[in-house]
């Protein structure tokens, strides 16, 4: 039988879709091509916010109505938080749950022995335990993720990802090594250590964050990247910790979603802009080219001009090297959706744009303070323009003149030409 499955939303669900493509595939599955018909299309969803659950509502009406006979499994946030939503699609056949994930085979034999419509969905508990999911490859990917952590305890006022992961849960140390390894021997030269709270990994098992650092840069001579972190897990003595591996990419992206302190305070978020620039400040201090990324909400409930202007001014003053903008979106379940003063969708996308201007022109300077440098560049894809596109270990994004047989390779670059969002270069002796 032939699958397909579509993924939306993060890398952990990328993770995820690989894994649910590796389990089906050892028990005879095929991969159906994108434009062939399938038996069965998974649809792994998001549901962080209203615009990504719109998503996964318009792609389930798209793909019953270019296949008719596919049999339509939903799972992933947005069939965990929101099952209702689920059941009132016609069109889906199955709901599978987060935690169900691993029954997705057996659900499937079920499915095609009775042919009635399927709903698997189970509330997290406080004694879950990490489902080690193994991958080992990712197809026609360059880079691997890896997922050591899942779930969240933090609770921020917008965000329903605590309801659709549970609680924290994190994977053992030799998990991290096995998986590195195998990567490495497929072939991989960079893999990216993911969570759905990273930076939380080990607070329910008595280990530190740096651990599974630590335990992925020593396990193989491959580069080792981050995914989403909080800010306030990067102390000093972490930071000190991961500058001795040279295997290290020196890129954190910082979740900082506002820059104004009472924001951030109705947002339940567990720093202030002075110590997330403090933070800041440190890796820049630690590390000797690194570059701080981060995702800023605009819109959030009760933002008023001043606050919003305070957001502004912090991230123009911090100089990030990109930002990702939202604006606020309101999910059911949770605290902020009560909230008074919510922000007509007018002014946020009158504050995204404003942000959005702020952002480019800081990654401008970024790409500028590149120029002249030569760095180790991971080349993944060809583009439209016949150039070869790939990242420094500080995640810059490169173009440069080279062929097919490189995709896949570390090349030194020497970083010749800034433009708004990414360097020229041109590659050098290795």
């Amino acid at each position: 039988m032939k699958v397909k499955i579509i993924t939306l939303g993060c890398k952990v669900n990328q993770f995820e879709s690989q894994a649910m493509f590796r389990e089906l595939t050892e028990n005879g599955w095929k991969i159906a091509a994108d434009n062939e018909k399938a038996d069965v299309s998974i649809v792994n969803s998001c549901a962080v916010t209203q615009v990504s659950e719109q998503k996964a509502v318009k792609l389930i009406h798209r793909l019953r109505r270019e296949d008719p006979e596919t049999v339509i499994v939903l799972t992933g946030c947005m069939a965990q938080a929101f099952p209702e939503s689920g059941n009132k699609l016609k069109e889906v056949d199955i709901v599978l749950g987060n935690k169900r994930r691993s029954d997705l085979l057996p659900t499937l034999n079920k499915y095609f022995a009775d042919k009635q419509r399927l709903t698997f969905v189970e509330d997290y508990s406080k004694k879950d335990e990490y489902e080690s999911l193994f991958v080992n490859d990712f197809v026609n990917r360059t880079r691997a993720f890896l997922k050591i952590e899942d779930g969240c305890n933090r609770f921020c006022s917008y965000c329903i990802i605590p309801y659709a992961r549970g609680r924290v849960r994190s994977c053992s140390l030799e998990y991290i090594r096995d998986e590195i390894k195998a990567f490495a021997a497929n072939g991989y030269k960079e893999i990216v250590i993911i969570g759905i709270n990273l930076s939380s990994f080990g607070s329910d098992n008595g280990l530190k964050f740096s651990d599974a650092v630590k335990t992925a840069c020593e396990s193989a001579d491959i580069r080792i990247r981050l995914g989403s972190l909080e800010p306030e897990s990067m102390d000093i003595e972490t930071l000190k910790i991961l500058s001795q591996y040279k295997n290290f990419c020196p890129q954190f992206h910082l979740s900082l979603q506002s820059g104004c302190s009472a924001t951030l305070k109705r947002m339940n978020r567990h720093y202030t802009p002075e110590e997330y620039a403090e933070i800041v400040n440190n890796i820049r201090a630690v590390f000797e080219n690194p570059s701080i990324t981060t995702d800023v909400m605009v819109g959030f409930a009760g933002e008023t001009d001043e606050e919003f202007r305070q957001s502004l001014e912090f991230v123009d003053k911090t100089g990030f090297a990109k930002v990702h903008i939202f604006p606020y979106s309101r999910r059911p379940g949770t605290a902020a959706d009560k909230y008074p003063d919510q922000i007509s969708p007018e002014i946020k996308k009158e504050r995204a744009a404003v942000m959005a201007q702020t952002a480019e022109r800081n990654t401008a300077a970024f790409m500028r303070s590149q120029l002249g440098r030569t760095e180790p560049v991971l080349i993944e894809t060809r583009n439209k323009n016949g150039l070869y596109e790939g990242y420094t270990m500080n995640y810059t994004p490169v173009f440069i003149k080279a062929d097919d047989s490189y995709v896949g390779k570390i090349v030194n670059v020497k970083l010749t030409e800034a433009f708004d969002d990414h360097c020229r270069g041109e590659m050098i002796s290795n």
